[in-house]
């Protein structure tokens, strides 16, 4: 099979494809014919070599994939061969092939295409847990989603839609914004010209948010909490700060780790504030969790309440350009890599 292939850190040219002979199905296994897989900043960060999680190099990234069922491994009986699927995966999905354990893969409607398919796990399954699990928002609230035009932050902003009077503001730069706003942002602030944490104190009044949902990281999560009323949440789920240039740089990575603020208990009381993190690779032992997850969100998507907005559809041989598309936070949505 074809198979993308960090072949060390650095920058986009050590992306290959490359020859891997094919996975067997072991017994409780999936074998999925990959149509899409998705790309993640999660990627980026590991071909720079700053995803700890990361297998070691060479190595084959992918967390999500849509395809058909090429073969059972023994005991599984739940699937056939040809059947349309979707799955999270422990890394290998940015392959032709890969085999996974069947409790990960779940059966896609009629209708529902390959492209919106792959597009929702790793991005849908964040945002719900976010904004449904962790803290779940009530009616009324504001929130405010950094990278709005990004995977999750679109995922989250229709999440917000589904709960009454809810008040979104969003960060992108200014030509995502009428983007947004037709997508149900009611503010939109370009991070990049304006002190973002100035307008949104602006737009509340000096009320400050209920939630926040940060990505950026590093000094960026001080600004979220600061930002916060009581009875706030801030959710770091992303260190997109941490990634500058295009290969990896020591000196950005020491200075945003002097910037971290350390969240004290009795601090948390005394401004009645949460913080959490969230980490979906970190959740794979709790397969009844992600499972959970993973069917609501399928089930909002049946229920045409949730979409996944693609950006954008790489083969396998142009995956540095998809890269460096994402990198540069040029897409609006989802980008995926096409394995076939």
């Amino acid at each position: 099979m074809r198979a993308l292939v960090n072949v060390k850190a650095g920058g986009v040219e050590v992306l290959q494809v490359q020859q891997r002979p094919d996975p067997l199905p072991q017994p409780g296994q999936v074998l999925v014919r990959v149509k899409r897989a998705g790309l993640n900043f999660a990627d980026i960060s590991a071909r720079m070599g700053l995803y700890p999680d990361a297998p070691k190099f060479p190595m084959v990234m992918g967390y999500e994939v849509s395809g058909v069922v090429e073969a059972l491994g023994n005991g599984v009986t739940t699937f056939a061969k040809g059947d349309r699927v979707v799955s999270m995966c422990r890394f290998g999905g940015q392959a032709e092939l890969i085999a996974i354990p069947v409790h990960q893969v779940r059966k896609i409607r009629d209708g529902l295409s390959f492209d919106e398919a792959a597009a929702l796990p790793v991005n849908a399954l964040t945002a719900f847990h976010m904004l449904f699990w962790v803290a779940p928002i009530q009616p009324g609230m504001t929130v405010l989603i950094h990278m709005a035009a990004g995977g999750v932050g679109l995922i989250a902003i229709q999440l917000c839609k589904t709960v009454p009077n809810v008040t979104i503001i969003g960060t992108s730069s200014a030509s995502k914004h009428e983007f947004l706003k037709a997508q149900g942002v009611h503010h939109c602030i370009d991070y990049r010209t304006k002190d973002y944490a100035a307008e949104v104190m602006a737009i509340t009044k000096g009320r400050g948010v209920d939630r926040v949902l940060d990505a950026l990281g590093g000094p960026d999560w001080e600004k979220g909490y600061n930002l916060l009323r009581p009875g706030g949440h801030l959710h770091c789920f992303g260190w997109a700060n941490m990634v500058g240039g295009e290969t990896r740089s020591i000196l950005r990575v020491v200075s945003q780790f002097l910037q971290l603020k350390r969240y004290s208990p009795m601090e948390l009381m005394d401004k009645n504030r949460g913080v959490s993190g969230t980490n979906m690779g970190h959740l794979w032992e709790e397969m009844e969790l992600m499972a959970h997850h993973l069917d609501r969100v399928l089930e909002l998507n049946a229920a045409g309440k949730l979409t996944a907005h693609v950006d954008s559809v790489f083969p396998l041989e142009r995956a540095g350009e998809a890269h460096a598309h994402v990198q540069a936070r040029k897409n609006v949505g989802k980008v995926l890599l096409s394995c076939e």
